[in-house]
């Protein structure tokens, strides 16, 4: 019968890539590692992992199973929290649990958090930065309370969204660079320019390749990257010239950099999500409310 266990090995396997590593994480010996490794195999009649001269090389059905694995652990870890919770006297309106995609880290968490533990002081708050797709997940099985999602197709039926955002397509581009003169970028504009470009399996990646193709451009991608905020960061090296929504780029303004309208234009909307039929708790609406108030802040013109 698959236990715990069993889930934390795949998942930890996948991430660090040798059983050395995975016992050493989970305060297991190698061999203990192996033997979970071999029992969740036979249980489920499948091989995870190929053996190649002492490697483990995992197989496409062994990271499909760690996906919902990570699930079924931080559900876990959920119930886990919730019993002690109820032990302590804390319960679930007293903590909160949110998902934000990963380029939001770094200047636009800490300053909604700042506001809201001043205002609620004894609720406690854990993020979750990950992609549309994962953020979707988590709202829908209710590991979270409620996500900031990008609307696209990954957006799933058992979600209500709240539009609270718009962007547009910019190009960011280094202060000094020759670009910066122009009033618009086209991709004729881009022709031989180094790119930084999120990557290929987006929607919105998509688009942007069908975008150059129409013009006859053929895209110098120097960089792919998977945030906005690397994205960002590369541009103010020196590295290339970004495409991306200016609702990420204006997160980053305070690097060296300068945004001019990408043509043609494409508008992106971003939303609140949480699960469909479900009531949030009022410190979960006063975070919302936060994450409101701190948009308007990150959105306004800089003078």
């Amino acid at each position: 019968m698959i236990n715990f266990r069993q889930l934390e090995v795949l998942k930890t396997l996948l991430a660090t890539g040798s059983t050395i590593a995975t016992a050493k994480s989970m305060g297991l010996s190698q061999s203990g590692v192996s033997r979970l490794l071999q029992q969740l195999e036979a249980d489920l009649s499948l091989t995870l992992f190929d053996r190649d001269k002492g490697r483990l090389i995992p197989t496409p059905e062994a990271v499909i199973l760690a996906r919902d694995a990570e699930n079924i652990l931080l559900g876990i870890n959920r119930f886990a929290g919730l019993a002690e919770d109820l032990r302590s006297g804390a319960t679930g309106p007293e903590l909160v649990r949110i998902g934000l995609p990963s380029s939001m880290w770094e200047n636009f968490a800490p300053a909604m958090l700042v506001e809201y533990a001043r205002d609620y002081p004894t609720v406690r708050i854990e993020t979750f930065f990950e992609t549309t797709s994962t953020i979707s997940r988590l709202v829908e099985q209710q590991v979270i309370d409620f996500g900031f999602l990008r609307y696209e197709d990954q957006v799933g039926p058992g979600i209500d969204m709240e539009m609270v955002a718009t962007g547009s397509s910019v190009c960011v581009i280094p202060e000094k660079h020759p670009l910066a003169s122009l009033g618009e970028i086209t991709p004729k504009d881009l022709r031989g320019v180094p790119l930084i470009l999120i990557g290929r399996q987006r929607p919105t990646r998509m688009l942007l390749d069908q975008t150059f193709k129409r013009a006859g451009v053929k895209q110098n991608v120097k960089i792919e990257t998977h945030t906005n905020s690397s994205a960002c960061a590369y541009v103010a090296h020196g590295l290339g010239v970004a495409i991306l929504s200016s609702f990420f780029a204006n997160l980053y303004r305070n690097l060296p950099v300068v945004q001019r309208p990408f043509i043609p234009i494409s508008k992106q909307e971003f939303g609140l999500a949480k699960p469909s039929g479900t009531s949030s708790s009022l410190a979960a609406k006063a975070l919302m409310e936060a994450l409101k108030r701190q948009i308007i802040i990150s959105q306004k013109d800089k003078p």
